[in-house]
């Protein structure tokens, strides 16, 4: 059962949530999970007190003549389930919005040079989404500096539309925003997909979030359940317009993968194996790095002497490369889960990324060192 506490807590989380836009329903549906999975004092104490409040509710004209004092208290809790969603701000944070807000470029936004590759792009995309997710940075204006910093990674990171930003320059595309009183330095370079979609993107499925964000007219709006019924239909007609566009879209992805395919039919089957398989289910170990290796049963009659050495030398060469490409991923793996858990001060998310094994690493370690023993 005690596995079960992470989601009782995200279950008590809901119901606070629907308690704060009015939907007792729904809160005492969660609450009533929550108490399941794991016992809770808190999530029996408010559903213990919806049903007092539902019960004096039925009586009819009796709930009429609530007192002042009642009516105070209800309000008084409604302000503390508020107090632990509502989240206060930092002069960091403050700061930090202020100054994606003054950007002039999408250059300046993701604080990266002109000449920027699609690695440099998403390191600091990540890193400023997770800082300025309206979820986690509550200051004013967070929202607009998240939307900014979607669309800046949305337009560099597309070839096509990062060379039009490029040719057409900041200056040519200011136009003054008579709403807001200011300039608008991006307008005709919004992202094709939400900033709240990219985000999801990236960190596979985000945050829980009170707010469901709307965007029309290039502002962002805030609703709650509202929202919802309508976001699903807008939602299956952006599917059913856009399909045909997305399978154009998909057409050079679709030809690369045929003609990979023809390739790998007309080509020969390499005479060795990193990994067991059909046909290849010898095992040898190089002469130099004790890479293993699988062979056929002829490959004995094919290759020796220097035909042998020189094979051996391309599949250590294809094994090291392959190692140190593994052990990026790992370590950039967990970059991320200590850069993630230093920004929300969350032990779990860093205790998981010391717990990676890093077994490539170690593995690139090791023929480091035959290297330099060589």
């Amino acid at each position: 059962m005690e596995s079960n506490r992470d989601e009782a807590n995200r279950c008590l989380l809901i119901a606070k949530r629907a308690l704060l836009v009015g939907d007792r329903g729904k809160a005492r549906k969660f609450l009533a999970k929550a108490e399941k999975l794991y016992p809770n004092n808190e999530a029996r104490e408010l559903l213990a007190k919806l049903e007092k409040d539902d019960g004096a509710t039925s009586n009819g004209p009796q709930a009429a003549k609530a007192s002042n004092t009642e009516h105070h208290k209800q309000n008084a809790e409604k302000e503390n389930v508020a107090g632990d969603v509502a989240k206060t701000y930092t002069k960091e944070q403050m700061e930090g919005v202020s100054r994606i807000k003054s950007c002039k470029t999408y250059y300046e936004v993701l604080g990266v040079s002109n000449d920027a590759g699609d690695e440099d792009l998403k390191k600091a995309y990540r890193k400023l989404a997770l800082k300025f997710h309206p979820d986690k940075n509550h200051a004013p204006g967070a929202t607009e500096a998240f939307k900014k910093i979607g669309n800046a990674y949305a337009v560099l990171s597309n070839p096509e539309k990062r060379k039009q930003y490029d040719l057409s320059g900041c200056d040519s595309h200011v136009h003054h925003n008579h709403r807001n009183g200011g300039y608008d330095y991006h307008r005709g370079f919004e992202a094709d997909i939400t900033p709240e979609d990219l985000f999801n993107m990236f960190f596979g499925g985000g945050f829980p979030s009170a707010n469901v964000r709307t965007y029309s007219n290039g502002r962002t709006t805030y609703s709650h359940h509202q929202h919802q019924h309508h976001s699903g239909h807008d939602r299956e007609d952006e599917r059913g317009d856009g399909g045909f566009s997305m399978l154009i879209q998909l057409m050079p992805i679709i030809v690369l993968i045929l003609v990979s395919l023809l390739s790998q039919l007309m080509v020969s089957n390499p005479p060795y194996s990193l990994y067991p398989r059909s046909g290849q289910s010898i095992k040898r170990l190089t002469e130099n790095l004790k890479v293993p290796y699988y062979v056929s049963k002829d490959f004995h009659s094919e290759y020796s002497g220097m035909s042998l050495q020189k094979l051996e030398k391309n599949i250590e060469e294809d094994y090291v490369a392959n190692v140190r490409n593994n052990c990026w991923r790992e370590k950039q793996q967990k970059a991320d889960l200590i850069h993630a858990a230093k920004v929300y001060r969350d032990d779990r998310l860093r205790e998981k990324a010391e717990k990676i094994p890093m077994d490539y690493c170690k593995e690139l370690q090791r023929l480091t060192s035959i290297y330099r023993g060589g």
